[in-house]
């Protein structure tokens, strides 16, 4: 009885050379990632109802992102490794549930702190979903070619996942209401929770030796609450004032007792050994930069769309189309290439499609065409960046152990978490500044206040080009032009051989 038990947990492990189940498991695994990027971004355009539906002061409307952003970011190292110890499938339903009650406690809030405390829920949950759901993909799929696909599928979501929130946001608030962009997810999660403990494979959860790593916990979450929150503030308050630099420095001196917990601790939260390794860290360092140019870029679109061109939420929502398709083809055509090229190639071409856009798209004036000076320069940024998402997403996983791969997930989410902080706060600056010294330069132009406000676009977009072309030095120094990237590491493969020889002895 034993023996069936045990073969019972191993023999959905086959699912990754054998199992037809695993595209269905891949399609729930995808609509479980999109759920979790689009609430970065759903509630930009419906924002304004949500506040003067709740009495939302302007000080504290930031809460209904940062709410969510700050939590999600810093507990993902935990549920990464939560998700390593306990079972990646256990921890991605028991994500699935609690997100889907969550956003219906924040749908059906009466008042902005009720809000502020369901969206908090739902990135505690989320940390719980994202790596996991990372790991499920590199679990399931083993061949080379297979795993490409499946990375091409996964990281074409979370790259599009941010336009398709504004453009869902924008058809909910249209046509229903500003709850809805909270309320849809109950259902789409129960449904995708449901069909994951159908579909998704079980996993042996790793073996811990020793406890837990507490102060590695709890160093690293509330290092990384300070950081993203001091980016938070620094966008509101400034880069110089004092919280901005306290939250700055608490973050810094967490940060560094965590590396140096994790350096001496038998049981590490994170073995140093996973952002050592130079692909893997050069794949963490593109996803700290790649959401920085991304989210900036979203959110001063969205702007002009509505401020300057006067689309309303649905339209503004339509006209971001070219960027969420965009993303998806390009990302399906990399994971046919990937298999045979290597990631270097293919991230390199997205830094240069990406960096090309923007440099185009702040070409921006007053007589703007959206199918001249718009639609053109987001097909194209949307073009690099779907190479860029299936290319660090693979390489973050290179080579790391099965036991491992929950916390490394975390640790590639953590970082897109931190750059869309710093991306947000950093543009926002720039933008108020160029717009603040464009209106002092030419204050005898007419409508002054919608060509500043155009003029700190372009600048913002500049910026943007220039962390894509970081982006692109960091693949060619960084990341070794090797086919073989994306199959499993050693041990895994020994893994899943063993797996197999378990379930055929059961099934006998």
């Amino acid at each position: 009885m034993a023996i069936h038990d045990d073969a019972e947990l191993l023999q959905p492990q086959v699912a990754g050379g054998q199992d037809p189940r695993r595209w269905w498991a891949l399609a729930v695994i995808v609509l479980a990632q999109l759920i979790v990027v689009l609430d970065t971004s759903i509630m930009t355009i419906s924002l304004p109802f949500a506040q003067s539906d709740l009495n939302i002061s302007d000080g504290d409307k930031q809460w209904v992102f940062t709410a969510y952003t700050l939590v999600f970011g810093g507990l993902l190292l935990l549920g990464g490794r939560l998700a390593d110890y306990m079972g990646r499938r256990t921890v991605f339903i028991a994500g699935l549930v609690g997100f889907a009650i969550a956003s219906a406690g924040a749908g059906l809030a009466q008042s902005g702190w009720e809000l502020f405390a369901g969206r908090a829920l739902q990135g505690a949950f989320a940390a719980l979903l994202a790596p996991a759901a990372l790991a499920l993909v590199s679990t399931t799929f083993s061949d080379p070619g297979e795993r490409a696909k499946a990375f091409g599928a996964y990281a074409g979501v979370s790259g599009a996942g941010a336009a398709i929130g504004l453009i869902a946001g924008g058809v909910l608030t249209e046509y229903a209401n500003w709850r809805w962009c909270l309320l849809v997810n109950t259902p789409i999660a129960i449904l995708a929770a449901v069909a994951a403990a159908v579909l998704v494979a079980k996993d042996i959860p790793a073996p811990r030796e020793g406890g837990y790593d507490v102060p590695g916990a709890v160093t690293a979450t509330l290092g990384l609450v300070a950081i993203v929150y001091g980016f938070s503030r620094a966008a509101e308050s400034g880069w110089g004032a004092g919280s901005t630099i306290a939250l700055f420095a608490v973050g810094a001196v967490l940060l560094a007792a965590f590396v140096a917990i994790e350096s001496r601790v038998s049981n590490p939260l994170l073995p140093l050994r996973i952002p050592g390794e130079i692909n893997r860290g050069g794949a963490f360092l593109a996803g700290l930069l790649v959401p920085a140019a991304m989210l900036g870029m979203f959110i001063f679109l969205s702007y002009y769309f509505q401020i300057q061109l006067g689309y309303s939420p649905l339209k503004a929502g339509l006209a971001l189309l070219p960027l969420a398709g965009g993303i998806l083809i390009s990302a399906g055509v990399t994971s046919g290439v990937l298999p045979k090229s290597g990631p270097r190639p293919v991230m390199l071409a997205g830094a240069l499609l990406g960096t090309v856009g923007l440099i185009y798209l702040a070409q921006l004036d007053m007589g703007a065409d959206y199918w001249a000076n718009l639609f053109p320069p987001m097909f194209l940024i949307a073009l690099g960046m779907g190479p860029l998402f299936v290319g660090m997403q693979a390489t973050a996983l290179h080579r790391v152990e099965e036991k491992d791969l929950g916390v490394a997930s975390a640790l590639l989410a953590a970082g897109n978490q931190i750059g869309g902080a710093i991306g947000t706060a950093l543009l926002t600056t720039i933008a108020v500044r160029s717009a603040t010294q464009y209106a002092r330069a030419h204050s005898d132009l007419t409508e002054i206040a919608t060509r500043a406000a155009i003029h700190s676009y372009d600048v913002v977009f500049y910026w943007g080009a220039g962390f894509f072309v970081a982006v692109g030095l960091v693949a060619a120094l960084m990341l070794r032009d090797n086919k073989s990237m994306i199959a499993p590491a050693a041990d895994t493969e020994e893994q899943l051989s063993s797996n197999t020889e378990g379930s055929v002895i059961a099934s006998i």
